[in-house]
């Protein structure tokens, strides 16, 4: 195996290791997020059913002329920010904070204190 190959299996066992904890006992939808090196994607996702109720990233149409220039993490806020009013707009109100295979640093962690000062509680 290679050490791409491992690494991202690696990856992947990290991800369902937190996914595993998020869901245990738990009936609330999931605030998933995935990070690249240059966007940021976040959903709220209703596991029962299997479907997406909110989504959000840095390349929706009507935020990427505004994210423009701006730092990383700030646009991290501001898909926070964008989460937490849709999510609100489809009847969500709690959700558990899904963060991958991430740490709750940086960019991840701006999204999430962004998305509870919208009103999303987790």
């Amino acid at each position: 195996m290679s050490i791409q190959a491992l690494k991202q299996v690696r990856r992947r066992r990290k991800a369902l290791r937190v996914r595993n904890r998020v869901r245990v006992g738990v009936s609330r939808p999931r605030l998933s997020v995935f990070r690249s090196l240059t966007n940021i994607y976040c959903q709220v996702i209703d596991d029962t059913s299997g479907r997406t109720l909110a989504a959000a990233s840095s390349r929706d149409k009507g935020l990427r002329e505004a994210l423009k220039g701006v730092r990383k993490s700030d646009v991290a806020t501001r898909i926070g920010a964008a989460i937490a009013e849709r999510a609100k707009a489809a009847g969500v109100t709690a959700v558990v904070f899904d963060r991958g295979p991430y740490k709750y640093h940086g960019r991840v962690k701006a999204l999430a204190e962004a998305a509870r000062a919208g009103g999303l509680t987790f």
